[in-house]
Parts: C-alpha cells; sequence; structure tokens
C-alpha cells in the first residue's frame, strides 16, 4: 500500500525534479539524447546578464504577486468566512457565489476575465469605468509603480491581479470557513462576558486558533505567487506580465526555441524558491509550537 504511491511519486514528481536540476547545467534542444552537452552555470550566468531585465522583471511581478495575495486575496478570504460563519441570512447562497470561481480551470477564468471583463470595446470594466471609451486594459504596457527606468508593475499586470484575486478569494475563505468551525464558541462567549468588542474578540481568540490553518494558508499562497501561469499565460498576450514560469515555458517550448537548458535553469530558480520557503516556514512554525509546548 505505501510502495505503488511513493513509486508514482518519486517516478512523476523527484525523477523529472531532479532531471530537471541536471539539466539546467547542459546546453540541449530537445531533440536528440546524444546533443546534451555539459555548461555548467552558463545558464544560470546568462538569466542575470544577457536575459537581466525579462528575469527580474519577472521576480518583481511574482514578489508583487506574493504581496498583493496576502494583502488583498488572504484578508478579503478572512472577512467573508468570518461573516459568513456567523450564519446571516442566505449564508450558504454567498458561500455558492464566493466558491464558484474557485472549481472553474484557470484557463477558464482567463478567458472570462478576456472577453467578458478586460473587453476594450464591450467588456464590463470598459462599461464600468471607461467612460464610453475603448479601454486597452490588458495591453497597457506602462508602469503604474515605476522601480527606476527598466522595472516596475505596469498596469495591465495589476488588471491580471484583479483576475487572480476573484478566484483565489473564494479558496481562502472555504480554508479559513472550515477552520472557523473548530474555534471553541466558549472562548468567544468568555471574552464577551469580560468586555470584549468584535474585533477584540477575533483579534485575541480566533485569529490565534486558527494558527493550523494560517500555516497551510501561507504555504499555498507563497506556492500560489511563485508557480502562477495559466491566467497570466492567458492574459500574457502584451510584455510586462511575465512571471518566472511563463519565462520557463517560452524558453521550452515558446519564445527562445526549445532550450532545455535555460529553461530547466528557470525551473530551478523557481522551484528552490519554492522548497525553501515552504521549508524554512514550516520548520520556524513547528519549532515555535514545540517550545510553546515545552513551556
Amino acid at each position: 500500500m505505501v510502495g505503488i504511491p511513493a513509486i508514482l511519486h518519486i517516478g512523476l514528481v523527484w525523477i523529472p525534479t531532479v532531471a530537471s536540476i541536471l539539466l539546467s547545467f547542459t546546453n540541449w534542444k530537445g531533440i536528440r539524447l546524444s546533443d546534451i552537452s555539459w555548461v555548467g552555470f552558463q545558464n544560470y550566468i546568462e538569466i542575470v546578464t544577457v536575459f537581466e531585465k525579462n528575469f527580474f522583471q519577472a521576480l518583481i511581478n511574482n514578489s508583487v504577486l506574493l504581496i498583493f495575495l496576502f494583502i488583498g486575496p488572504t484578508a478579503l478570504g478572512i472577512g467573508l468566512a468570518y461573516l459568513l460563519e456567523r450564519d446571516i441570512r442566505g449564508t450558504r447562497f454567498f458561500q455558492g457565489i464566493f466558491f464558484t470561481p474557485v472549481v472553474l480551470s484557470l484557463a477558464v477564468v482567463g478567458f472570462m476575465w478576456q472577453s467578458v471583463i478586460y473587453s476594450p470595446e464591450n467588456g464590463l470594466a470598459t462599461q464600468v469605468f471607461g467612460g464610453g471609451n475603448s479601454v486597452d486594459w490588458l495591453g497597457n504596457q506602462s508602469f503604474a509603480i515605476p522601480f527606476g527606468d527598466n522595472y516596475g508593475v505596469s498596469w495591465n499586470f495589476i488588471a491580471i491581479l484583479v483576475a487572480i484575486a476573484w478566484r483565489h478569494t473564494g479558496y481562502i475563505m472555504v480554508l479559513y470557513l472550515a477552520g472557523l468551525k473548530s474555534v471553541d464558541t466558549s472562548l468567544r462567549e468568555a471574552a464577551m462576558l469580560d468586555g470584549s468588542n468584535e474585533w477584540q474578540v477575533f483579534r485575541h481568540v480566533v485569529f490565534p486558533s486558527l494558527k493550523p490553518i494560517n500555516v497551510v494558508v501561507a504555504v499555498i499562497t507563497v506556492i500560489e505567487a511563485l508557480r502562477a501561469f495559466d491566467i497570466i499565460f492567458v492574459l500574457n498576450v502584451p510584455r510586462k506580465t511575465e512571471v518566472l514560469s511563463i519565462l520557463t515555458t517560452n524558453n521550452l517550448l515558446g519564445e527562445g526555441g526549445g532550450n532545455v537548458g535555460r529553461g530547466s535553469a528557470y525551473a530551478t530558480i523557481l522551484f528552490l524558491l519554492c522548497v525553501g520557503f515552504v521549508i524554512w516556514y514550516v520548520t520556524n512554525h513547528y519549532r515555535r509550537t514545540q517550545e510553546g509546548a515545552e513551556e
């Protein structure tokens, strides 16, 4: 019972992962194995020198996406979960409405926002905010938040962030809604009897009780921000919206003409960022938990 899942996991996850790391030190077009040549760190050097602009812009976009997911959809998801957990009228209806985007394919979500919301002529965003004029929401490559002359957060990337938030909020809401069901109601009642208001009860009683959920949400949010691909790929017609996953794909299959070595180098950087954060965060969290239990 353990052997078969372990073999499948190693064969489908870890062998391709190790192979990608090894290929990142090679020059290969992805056709004949005999054409593979060892180049050492050349691909990584080229990424931070020759392709410096693409790489650092992608890092900025991934970082902005990570910060945005924590500040925006995560905070909104907590708020929605807290309100819906209070059994307000129509709770089940609102749960279904907010959770619907989560069950949709990421590619479908991207096409919906591209054609229904961000259509330059007839999109909902154009009709509401365009003032009767055509607005190219996904084509505006000027920087809304510039970082020097060559880098920044473009307006079209901000438009993509809104589409990502629409889906991610419902996911976070469901996680916290499940966690709130396990919070001891007697703790809330005791805090209310002591004179605490609703915000104080949430801040000092409810939220600390959600530590296991907070760990899950933090890890999921970081992974989602770093591996984001589908929605951005669908809406990534113009420039300045690239993230590391897009650069990986472009080098493996699209732009870059099947440069497996460089694409694997991008993938390895992305893998190290994901795994590094997860190991650091989970290790520190459970160390603090264990120290608190011993005290």
